[in-house]
């Protein structure tokens, strides 16, 4: 059998293959082949920063194939389609494992394909015409998938190696395989949802777009199906809800239906932004410039043992840009993406202070929704007040730590920005807790603290404050049978790879109940 390697070590500035080949001939002479099965920069060390591989190694004899994860596909006699209601990752990875299953489905979307959604996004970024269908939040493609494609995940799930080689197959680098920050890109991944799409139409799956779901049907405690804004009704006993973390219309129908809730902790700050160069500089130091190692990250976090609140950082780009990112015409968020190539001059990353529901709002179900809106709101209302309309709230790092106003620096987002004292704007708590970690940021990596550093707001969106909580074995609400709370909308994931697991785990769930006896359970 193939022997796996871990641990390899190449310098950075060594012929990657030549070196690898050295390596493992010392271990096994006779191998004839390998595969890179995980590869990341480990720059600790001042004067020699490195990759850090693990390979899959074929002896003589032996061949490697890459790995398709075969899915069992049925007939199916039935003449129910589950429901999806949602295109981001959630839903597109549960419509795409009923498909290969040969399960038919419907998927339903409220806005545009992704084609027409990038011409709403582009439109709200140089004019701030938001379109309420197709935005940063909403299309084809959900919020994380289609705005950046980072593929970062915490997560032990056995169906990521599957997410990510359905991700290679439509279409995306083969890379994302192995890297240990894995990442599409928003440029790339425009390319991979249309063909994954005409997959999806190809094997049985209806796709609804421009079709928001009013109301959940119900019998009892039980969903039956769903009615469209346009008046019509599907029914099935399989509705799949992954309608993302900024569908606050949906939570309230499912409080008006009865549907169990409960509040769920978060995380809410700004976002700040870098010259990539410096982010360069302090990770890679003498090594910033040099080509293989390309823009740096970072991952920063802080915990205050008295108020046992945490500030760390979330979603960082580097090379990337700093987005307005809103649902609501009266409200302001930003959000941060980069390209493939992260080219971009400037690197950014969310700043968020945890939010304990339970200690912040007791017993106030909705809670955390209504202080993101305010914040949210009140954002808006400040740029207004400030003679401006698109742009993103910001103010620089060293002014809001000293609490004054003074100009904004030149930044990499599109909708640009007016000065605003985000100090203000916060909550005290948040605004304490965001200075103390900020201070330690800077222990952590000398340089964080920088003239050329500047904030935006706010960075609101980084979960849903509410949690449909659905019971652990058969996936369906505790309140309703029938309803399947899926992915980052339903607290259930955390990002892209995470949701698109979630969605994969409740259609074998479902694909379980469907084909009973027929059905075979597959095993990574």
């Amino acid at each position: 059998m193939p022997r796996i390697i871990q641990n390899l070590e190449v310098g950075i500035s060594e012929n990657l293959d030549e070196v690898l080949r050295e390596k493992l001939a010392l271990q096994m002479p006779q191998f004839t082949d390998y595969r890179i099965l995980r590869q990341s920069v480990d720059a600790r060390r001042r004067h020699s920063p490195h990759f850090v591989i693990t390979v899959e190694v074929a002896d003589l004899g032996e061949k490697l194939e890459n790995p398709t994860f075969p899915v069992q596909r049925q007939t199916y006699q039935g003449k129910e389609k589950p429901i999806v209601i949602g295109t981001g990752p959630a839903g597109l990875f549960a419509a795409l494992r009923f498909v290969e299953r040969g399960i038919p489905c419907h998927l339903f979307e409220r806005g545009s394909q992704a084609e027409e959604r990038i011409k709403g996004i582009n439109r709200f970024w140089r004019y701030g015409d938001l379109d309420p269908r197709n935005n940063v939040c909403y299309g084809e493609g959900g919020a994380g998938l289609y705005s950046d494609g980072k593929l970062i995940t915490r997560i032990k799930s056995p169906h990521i190696p599957y997410v990510l080689q359905r991700l290679v197959r439509f279409g995306a680098p083969e890379e994302i395989q192995y890297l240990a920050n894995p990442h599409v890109g928003s440029d790339k991944i425009r390319r991979v949802i249309p063909h994954l799409r005409q997959f999806l139409i190809s094997q049985g799956c209806e796709i609804h777009f421009n079709t928001k779901i009013e109301k959940l049907l119900t019998e009892g405690k039980s969903i039956v199906g769903v009615k469209t804004e346009h008046g019509q009704e599907y029914h099935s006993s399989h509705v799949i809800l992954a309608t993302g973390h900024s569908a606050e219309d949906m939570i309230h129908h499912l409080h008006e239906i009865g549907v169990f809730l409960e509040g769920k902790s978060f995380a809410m700050g700004l976002r700040i932004e870098h010259p990539q160069t410096l982010i360069n500089k302090i990770q890679y130091r003498d090594f910033a410039d040099h080509p293989k190692l390309g823009a740096a990250n970072y991952k920063l976090a802080h915990h205050d043992q008295k108020t046992n609140t945490g500030v760390y950082s979330f979603c960082m780009c580097p090379g990337g840009y700093v987005l307005s990112s809103g649902t609501e015409p009266d409200g302001i968020v930003c959000n941060g993406m980069s390209n493939f190539n992260r080219n971009s001059p400037f690197a950014n990353a969310a700043i968020v202070v945890s939010i304990d529901h339970e200690k912040l709002f007791g017993n106030d179900l909705f809670g955390g929704l209504k202080l993101r809106r305010q914040l949210e709101s009140e954002a808006f209302q400040r740029v207004q007040k400030a003679g401006g309309k698109k742009e993103l709230p910001a103010q620089r790092l060293s002014h809001f730590l000293n609490k004054k106003t003074g100009d904004v620096l030149k930044g990499s987002s599109p909708s640009g920005a007016l000065p605003i004292p985000l100090h203000e704007l916060l909550p005290n708590f948040m605004f304490q807790n965001l200075v103390a970690g900020l201070h330690q940021f800077e222990r952590s990596m000398k340089g964080f603290i920088a003239d050329q550093a500047q904030l935006y707001g706010v960075e609101s969106r980084t979960s849903c404050p509410i949690r449909v909580t659905r019971d652990t074995e058969t996936l369906e609400s505790v309140s309703h049978k029938g309803l399947y709370p899926c992915g980052e909308g339903a607290g259930y994931a955390g990002g892209i790879t995470s949701a698109a697991c979630d969605g994969v785990r409740i259609a074998e769930k479902i694909s379980e109940k469907i084909l009973q006896n027929h059905y075979v359970p597959i095993g990574y």
